[in-house]
């Protein structure tokens, strides 16, 4: 039986509403991720990670992150006809991801990364290349959407058709969320962020934000950046999150919760995630930023990218024990005032809403049928 689902946008939905809440474009890896690990594998070593788990990743994480948090999600992507594209495909299935622009390719190899999780933060290895044929028959772009969350690094959307896409959705009325990744090369090019005059939001981390804008401090990025878009967003890792609304001229400070960070893969993503969520919800920018912290809280603390961001399960279950819980520190006294805008929201979750599921490519044969953690 389909759990009870809770829908975060049902006081804007028009009766009998499709619409398509999120469309995303991109590359699913499948991701294999070590944790545990005592040290980093050196040149003529072998380690033992205490931990491993197997999920889909790449724009994968995007895809469960938002469907988790209730958004009607579309995805185009590319999936192998291999096992590995098997698995993907259908864990994004019964993730209600949403695959109907999507296409299966053969006599190709699912892009593969492998991640390895030490120290609180990660190492990968990546193998992916394009489907042979790719450019006489491409995935085509996602349906129309209330937002868009864009990699603007990704090739499918560095493409001219990626562009033409994004600008024709901005069109629409789509809200379009970027993102880009860590440059390789360290050219940290100028020109990689030209899309942002087509985007309302956004997000690089305090490294990334700061190298694009030529600034010293998270600070200065966030500002340099406020200058580009709507809403920038810069995420400093354990040091929370940065935010300010350029129309308004709202600015915000929201520190991370203090967890036990086991696995940061996907992290980023989930952030990205709730931060759309609570955008198309209209929430206040305070709580907005917030509810992103704690879902990439709650998601760091589990290992598996995809797989680990969080349900309205978990996120109901975590607000109880928070605002039940007897800690009386300055610390605990300051997070159930951060975080007392769930109460007026987690009495309408579900009883039984979605948790997150173990990451693992075997999962099946391990349990029997599609866990809840």
């Amino acid at each position: 039986m389909e759990e009870p689902a809770y829908d975060p946008l049902r006081g804007i939905r028009d009766p009998g509403d499709e619409r398509v809440d999120v469309a995303l474009w991109g590359t699913v890896f499948l991701d294999i991720i070590f944790t545990g690990l005592d040290s980093r594998p050196t040149d003529g070593t072998e380690v033992m990670a205490s931990g491993m788990g197997s999920c889909p990743g790449g724009i994968a994480n995007l895809a469960v992150a938002t469907s988790r948090l209730g958004l009607r999600t579309a995805l185009s992507a590319a999936f192998a006809e291999d096992y590995y594209g098997d698995f993907c495909w259908e864990t994004l299935g019964e993730e209600g991801v949403r695959l109907a622009s999507s296409r299966r390719y053969g006599q190709w190899h699912s892009p593969l990364t492998v991640s390895y999780a030490y120290s609180g933060d990660r190492s990968m290895v990546t193998h992916a290349h394009r489907p042979p044929g790719y450019a006489d028959d491409p995935v085509p772009p996602p349906p129309a959407a209330r937002a868009v969350i864009a990699d603007l690094g990704s090739p499918e959307v560095r493409d001219p058709a990626g562009l033409e896409w994004l600008r024709g959705a901005r069109d629409e009325g789509s809200l379009i969320f970027a993102d880009l990744g860590w440059d390789s090369t360290g050219a940290w090019s100028r020109e990689m962020i030209e899309p942002l005059e087509l985007c309302y939001a956004f997000l690089p981390n305090a490294d990334e934000a700061m190298a694009y804008t030529r600034t010293d401090t998270p600070q200065d990025a966030l500002y340099a950046l406020a200058d580009r878009v709507p809403l920038a967003v810069v995420t400093n890792g354990p040091h929370g999150a940065l935010a300010i609304d350029s129309a308004t001229g709202e600015e915000v400070s929201v520190p991370s919760l203090r967890v036990s960070a086991l696995d940061a893969t996907g992290s980023g993503d989930v952030f990205g995630a709730a931060l759309a969520t609570g955008t198309l919800a209209g929430w206040r920018l305070p709580d907005r930023v917030a509810f992103a912290a704690l879902c990439a809280g709650l998601a760091v603390q589990q290992f598996g990218g995809s797989l680990a961001a969080p349900g309205w399960g978990d996120i109901a279950d975590w607000w109880h024990r928070v605002r039940d819980g007897e800690g009386r520190t300055s610390y605990d006294l300051a997070v159930r005032r951060r975080y007392g805008f769930l109460e007026d929201i987690v009495p309408t979750v579900p009883v039984g809403a979605v948790h997150r599921a173990q990451a693992t490519i075997a999962r099946r044969a391990d349990v029997g049928h599609h866990p809840q953690a």
